[in-house]
C-alpha cells in the first residue's frame, strides 16, 4: 500500500534513504530512526466470510516486510484497520509478530466502523478506551517478553476519530504518537496538525505527507504558485515538532 508497494524492494529502500538524509540534514540534533510501515491489517469495502470487512495480510507477507526491515536497519509498523472487527482480536492476531523488539503497532480510527457502516462511507472513530486497550496490549507484550518499549501510532485528522482524550493513559513500556493523517495541501494540514492533534495532546506528535494525495490542490495560502509535499523544513517549524514523519 502506498509507497511501501509501489516499487520493488530495492528501489523503495533506496527512497527511503533518500528521505531519511533530507531529514537528518534538516535536523542534525535528532538521529534518524528510519522505518517501514505495513497496513497488515485493511479495511474493505466488502464483508469477508465472516462479516468484518477487514483482510489480514498472509504471515508471508507479513514476514517479508518484518525481513526487510531487519536487513535494512529499519523498525518496522503493523498498522491495523479494524472495519468492523474487534480491536483487540486484530492485536492477538499480530501478537506473535510485535513479540520482535523492532516491531510496533498503528491503529487507524478512520476505519473502525461502530456504527455498523461499511467502511469507506463514512469516518470511523476509536475511543480513549479503545487507545488504553492497545496500551495495556502493548505493555504485556513488552513485560512478558522482556523487550524495549513499544510505540502505538493512532492516527488522526478529524476531532471524532479519537474521543475522551484526556483518558488515555501513559504507561512507561509504551510511546504514544498521535499521528496528523490528513492529505491536502499545507496549510490545510498545518490547521488540523494544530487543531486535533496540538490542541488535545496525549504524549508524542506525528505527521504524515503524502506523494501524490498532498498534490491535488495549489495552497492559496502560501507563496508557492503550484501544489507542493510540505518539505522537511516546513514541517520541522511546527510546534511542537513532530518525532514521527510517515510517507504514502
Amino acid at each position: 500500500m502506498g509507497i511501501l508497494g509501489e516499487f520493488p524492494r530495492k528501489e523503495m529502500l533506496q527512497k527511503l534513504d533518500r528521505e531519511a538524509e533530507r531529514w537528518q540534514k534538516a535536523d542534525p540534533s535528532k538521529p534518524i530512526q528510519k522505518a517501514l510501515h505495513l497496513v497488515a491489517i485493511s479495511a474493505q469495502g466488502t464483508p469477508q466470510k465472516d462479516g468484518k470487512y477487514r483482510l489480514r495480510m498472509s504471515d508471508k507477507t507479513i514476514r517479508k516486510v518484518i525481513s526487510w526491515g531487519a536487513q535494512h536497519g529499519a523498525i518496522v509498523f503493523l498498522d491495523i484497520q479494524v472495519g468492523l472487527a474487534d480491536l483487540k482480536g486484530e492485536m492477538a492476531f499480530l501478537e506473535k509478530y510485535l513479540k520482535l523488539p523492532y516491531v510496533h503497532l498503528g491503529i487507524d480510527p478512520e476505519f473502525s466502523m461502530k456504527t455498523g457502516a461499511r467502511p469507506g462511507t463514512r469516518i470511523g472513530t476509536y475511543d480513549a478506551a479503545d487507545v488504553n486497550d492497545a496500551v495495556q496490549f502493548l505493555s504485556r507484550v513488552v513485560k512478558e517478553n522482556n523487550i524495549p518499549p513499544k510505540v502505538l501510532v493512532v492516527h488522526r485528522f478529524t476531532q471524532r476519530m479519537v474521543t475522551n482524550y484526556k483518558n488515555i493513559k501513559l504507561d512507561p513500556r509504551v510511546a504514544i504518537v498521535i499521528d496528523m493523517d490528513g492529505w491536502g495541501p499545507p496549510s490545510l494540514k498545518i490547521d488540523s496538525y494544530r487543531d486535533y492533534i496540538v490542541k488535545e495532546p496525549v504524549q508524542y506528535t506525528g505527521f504524515k505527507l503524502f506523494y501524490y494525495n498532498d498534490l491535488k490542490k495549489v495552497d492559496h495560502r502560501s507563496n508557492h504558485k503550484a501544489p507542493h509535499v510540505m518539505e522537511p523544513a516546513e514541517v520541522l517549524a511546527l510546534d511542537p515538532k513532530p518525532l514521527y514523519i510517515q510517507y504514502q
